[in-house]
């Protein structure tokens, strides 16, 4: 920050104690509390929204970050030096959730359904460039596949193969085949819904949900960091939530209907949005996220941590593909009562996958 973090904490109508420096941020304490000074790489426009929405949040008691303004009323203050602007939060101090405790992920869980539900109410303009366009799912996914298929061109053209090469080569196809099949699913749902449920499916997504953005403070549940909001389908927070979870506990089925079943709980699903939800989490994105990593990577040496990645991916796919067979079952079967599963049928879940 250039050391600059003291004249630009004079343009906020606050006393500072002290401050502590932590990763790209200086924690403040205040007369109003903790508070949390943090470089912002948005627009103007986007940070006088975030100020808003969460405005709006802490008026219904929704426990999460605000924004503080500066004396002149303005959201964001600019270090005229180094031409980076800031932003000033009200902070909370506690622990992140726990991804070892199956307590703490059902309660971010139902956290993020309870944010799901108030920012539908939210009767304030939602700005142009916060939404997602139309069908970007699918043309990620179909971009996706190009590269897929890239990075597979580009291996078999090689004469010599190291390691990493033929076991990504050795199940290319079966994940070509899922990649191709989901967005196929994804192209046919597209076109199957109408408008009025596309609409009913879209709201304001946090954007950057996962176990470091949600903290337990003084015994409650908050949401921090919504830099990356956007207005899209909602089950996009659910998904890469689950995803990043269930990648951890190896694809654990009875953890999964959990997860669902706690966000179902708090806000109901449509059945559109459990094929949604289906179709997110059976694309093989993490096969995909590998292979890019290697196509922008030095190719002439590849570690062992890339191949670790790889052999971790394939060693979990039959517990993914059991995971994804139960949610198949109640998406595209017309089986939309997830919370009719009973307990008793759940596998126990543990961090190992045991």
């Amino acid at each position: 920050m250039y050391n600059r973090e003291e004249e630009i904490l004079e343009q906020y109508e606050v006393e500072i104690r002290s401050t502590l420096k932590g990763r790209g941020a200086l924690c403040c304490d205040t007369d109003k509390g903790t508070m949390l000074l943090k470089e912002f790489r948005g627009s103007k426009e986007r940070a006088g929204f975030l100020h808003n929405i969460l405005e709006y949040l802490s008026g219904r008691g929704f426990s999460a970050e605000t924004v503080e303004l500066s004396k002149e009323g303005e959201v964001l203050v600019k270090d005229e030096i180094s031409n980076t602007s800031y932003l000033l939060k009200n902070w909370y101090l506690g622990r992140e959730c726990d991804v070892r405790n199956r307590e703490d992920i059902l309660s971010a869980v139902r956290k993020l359904a309870e944010l799901h539900n108030l920012t539908a109410d939210y009767d304030g303009s939602i700005p142009d460039f916060l939404k997602a366009e139309e069908g970007s799912l699918l043309q990620e996914y179909e971009r996706h596949n190009r590269e897929l298929n890239k990075v597979k061109n580009y291996i078999r053209n090689k004469n010599k193969k190291n390691e990493f090469e033929m076991l990504f080569m050795k199940v290319y196809e079966n994940y070509k085949l899922q990649a191709q099949e989901v967005t196929d699913q994804l192209k046919k749902q597209s076109k199957d819904l109408g408008e009025e449920l596309k609409q009913q499916m879209r709201g304001l997504c946090h954007g950057d949900y996962n176990q470091h953005n949600v903290l337990l403070s003084q015994g409650e549940w908050v949401i921090l960091n919504f830099e990356q909001m956007s207005y899209d389908i909602l089950v996009l927070d659910l998904a890469n939530f689950m995803r990043k979870i269930l990648e951890k506990y190896n694809w654990n089925t009875g953890l999964g209907i959990e997860m669902i079943t706690a966000y179902d709980s708090i806000r109901k699903m449509l059945p559109e949005e459990l094929e949604q939800l289906y179709l997110r989490l059976a694309y093989p994105k993490k096969y995909w996220k590998i292979a890019n990593h290697y196509c922008s990577s030095r190719k002439s040496w590849i570690s062992g941590r890339d191949i670790e990645k790889l052999e971790k991916v394939i060693g979990q796919e039959p517990q993914r593909k059991q995971f994804l067979k139960m949610l198949f079952y109640f998406t595209t079967q017309g089986k939309y009562d997830i919370m009719s599963v009973s307990e008793e049928n759940m596998p126990a879940c543990s961090a190992n996958g045991d």
